[in-house]
């Protein structure tokens, strides 16, 4: 071939192996080495600083690295070259550094470590969704070629398998991942920062009704749940506190009619004081390790899963779940979450007339306490208040549950004529 020909797919071809590899030229650095195994390689042979440079093009031989691509890589190497940059060191670096890039797999698990076990009370249930729902589809794959296309097939089939919550979670904790990732220096950009949750979500408006309140507290009974967790649900409603603070009340927390939940078990990290009704006192019992010792697993606590599973497993989500797992809705009342219990008990206290601004200290609500520097002195325990609210709570839960008015503060399991 004459120095100056352009190469043709024809030609190249043609070309045949020989005992020893040889080189062929088409001009300006464009060449094909052929090997003597019949292998074809695209180069592009340079002078840099000095120095004669060999630069494969492409990754794998001819045809699978065609003529056009080739030419094309070819070109923009030049282009560099002329610029003053090696495209040579260039690629090797960039090889290195995908090299060096976590996959997917690895990187959730550093996620976890470094930042989910640290900042995220339930880090669990995150390391949970990304191993079941991400590790599987994108496991193998560079963190760094994920976009943001590849999410949609995963929250559809979620959706399509009617877990559209369960899918908005995916894609909150993979997005979390993603930032996390950015802030490392792994990745440029999040491709899912601003991304629309694929389903709408009313969650935070749900609560109970009278008359499902007195509905659910006949029909815990029945329910297929232990002991303790329908004890720990009765004792959200009458408490109003956090289901995940619930489910880990230790018998050394409780001081005569007092619960004090230690920092380090607080949402918003600081300890926090709860009066006890009557109620709340039978529904503790006299146990003196954990309050609601779970009875599958002695020795450790109920978690506020296992109290969602359970209602689940006796009030199914919607119709369609109930056909499709043959579950009968035992508690007679719409589908509810653990959390819709204290946002129950919140909403029925303001119905009574109690402050706002007290109904936020009995829930620990440090958000809503905090406007201005005013709490920055005022270090008021509010338990008179506190114990006041929550006597009259009781009061109209009693009301609520039996039927009848009540002038004085009496529990309503005694009212009922049996404990929860």
């Amino acid at each position: 071939m004459s120095k100056g020909t352009r190469f043709t797919d024809k030609y190249i071809m043609n070309l045949k192996p020989a005992a020893k590899e040889y080189w062929v030229r088409e001009g300006r650095g464009f060449a094909i080495r052929v090997y003597s195994s019949g292998e074809k390689a695209w180069y592009y042979i340079y002078t840099f600083n000095e120095r004669k440079r060999f630069m494969r093009l492409g990754n794998g031989g001819y045809p699978d690295v065609s003529l056009a691509n080739a030419r094309e890589e070819f070109d923009r190497a030049r282009v560099k070259v002329s610029s003053g940059i090696d495209p040579l060191t260039e690629k090797q670096f960039m090889e290195l550094d995908r090299k060096l890039t976590p996959t997917v797999a690895e990187f959730i698990t550093e996620f976890i470590e470094r930042y989910s076990k640290v900042k995220q009370k339930g880090w669990k249930e995150v390391e949970r969704s990304l191993n079941a729902n991400i590790l599987p589809k994108w496991g193998d794959r560079k963190i760094t070629d994920i976009r943001r296309r590849d999410i949609r097939p995963i929250l559809d089939e979620l959706i399509d398998r009617g877990a559209p919550i369960m899918a908005n979670r995916v894609l909150a904790y993979t997005r979390k991942m993603f930032s996390f990732a950015v802030n490392r220096d792994v990745i440029e950009a999040n491709p899912f920062l601003k991304m629309s949750a694929p389903a709408e979500e009313n969650d935070r408006e749900r609560y109970l009704a009278v008359d499902e309140i007195k509905t659910l507290w006949g029909n815990l009974e029945k329910a297929k749940m232990s002991d303790e967790t329908r004890r720990a649900l009765k004792f959200i409603l009458v408490t109003g506190q956090r289901p995940g603070e619930v489910v880990g009340m230790h018998g050394h927390e409780i001081d005569g009619r007092w619960w004090t939940i230690p920092a380090e078990r607080c949402k918003n990290k600081e300890a926090h004081r709860v009066f006890l009704t009557d109620t709340a006192i039978e529904l503790i019992g006299d146990r003196e390790g954990y309050i609601f010792e779970s009875c599958k697993k002695p020795g450790t606590s109920t978690t506020e899963r296992a109290l969602t599973h359970a209602i689940n497993r006796s009030c199914p989500r919607t119709e369609k779940e109930a056909e499709e797992k043959k579950t009968v809705n035992l508690l007679g009342i719409n589908y509810f979450t653990p959390h819709d219990l204290r946002r129950t008990a919140s909403t029925h206290m303001a119905e009574a007339e109690i402050p706002e601004h007290t109904i936020d200290q009995i829930q620990n609500h440090i958000a809503k306490r905090r406007r201005g520097v005013t709490h920055i002195y005022v270090r008021y325990s509010y338990d008179r208040e506190k114990q006041a609210a929550m006597e009259t709570w009781e009061r109209k839960l009693s009301s609520i549950i039996t039927g009848k008015g009540s002038g004085k503060v009496v529990s309503i399991t005694k009212a009922k004529g049996k404990v929860g």
